[in-house]
């Protein structure tokens, strides 16, 4: 017999001390939490072996021997892996590997000093290495993968240092776009300075730019606790080509690793822009 008004025993705590919804809310945070300090701990170390720049390989020119009845393919660009802030190339190990195992068969993952400590250089050394690549495999551009920091660097070579003739894709995973008020303490350091709203490097991307023609894709996500507000690690720009991903179920170190982003990514690289210049897509990923 049911009494009415009883609280079943067996319920999970989380159902009754909180909403439906927010017990929900809850359980996606304790599990996404966790997963990035697993991340974080596998991270710390791998750290040691991505402080050292990457060996530069020249691609191997085709055999003669090769079958000549194979029909021609049109070569992939060259696709560039930029690290976020305090990190380095290490944290790319699983997107890299997922990459190549699909058909990419030019991946570098480059490194910036941790003493960087402004945008705008760091974008034109990047804009350096990128034409060397250019020059190195004998494309005229590359596709890039920047997590946080790494896409903000890139962005700023695409849209403000004519790096758009260059960059075919840019793939941003967590980066403050509009700028981020996370960790106030850490103001001292003056790339976090220019990383926050309003500052000059913000408002000089929230500037018109007619005609730059790099694809813009950012994934971000509804559990990143680095970007407040959440939607800043969007692209809100009238004049750029961008499709913003939203990414439900993981934080801000999960992004480069989990393979539910990993296969987005893929997607975003092997996606022709659209010739015309439509209003910023949206899309979603949700990670179970």
């Amino acid at each position: 017999m049911k009494v009415p008004g009883t609280v079943s025993p067996f319920l999970p705590l989380c159902q009754r001390l909180f909403p439906t919804k927010l017990a929900g809310i809850s359980v996606a945070l304790l599990k996404a939490t966790a997963l990035e300090f697993a991340i974080l701990a596998g991270h710390l170390l791998l750290y040691p072996s991505g402080i050292t720049a990457e060996r530069r390989v020249v691609p191997a020119l085709p055999s003669p021997d090769d079958d000549a009845t194979k029909l021609p393919t049109q070569a992939k660009p060259p696709v560039v892996l930029l690290h976020g802030f305090i990190d380095n190339r290490s944290v790319f190990l699983l997107l890299r590997r997922n990459l190549a195992q699909h058909g990419r068969q030019h991946i570098e993952s480059l490194n910036y000093s941790p003493l960087t400590c402004d945008i705008r250089t760091a974008a034109e050394l990047l804009g350096r290495h990128i034409e060397e690549i250019c020059e190195r495999t004998g494309h005229d551009q590359v596709d890039i993968v920047g997590h946080s920091l790494g896409g903000l660097i890139a962005r700023y070579y695409a849209q403000c240092l004519g790096g758009d003739t260059h960059i075919r894709t840019l793939v941003t995973l967590g980066t403050p776009h509009s700028g981020t008020r996370v960790a106030p303490l850490m103001n001292a350091h003056p790339i976090v300075r220019q990383m926050r709203p309003g500052s000059s490097v913000i408002e000089e991307l929230s500037r018109p730019a007619p005609g730059c023609r790099t694809q813009f894709v950012s994934f971000w996500s509804d559990l990143d606790h680095l970007m407040d507000p959440l939607e800043t690690a969007c692209v809100e720009h009238p004049d750029l080509l961008a499709q913003n991903v939203r990414v439900s179920g993981v934080g801000h170190l999960a992004l480069p690793v989990h393979p539910t982003v990993a296969t987005g990514i893929r997607q975003a690289l092997d996606t022709e822009a659209p010739a015309a210049r439509p209003a910023a897509r949206r899309g979603g990923l949700t990670v179970a």
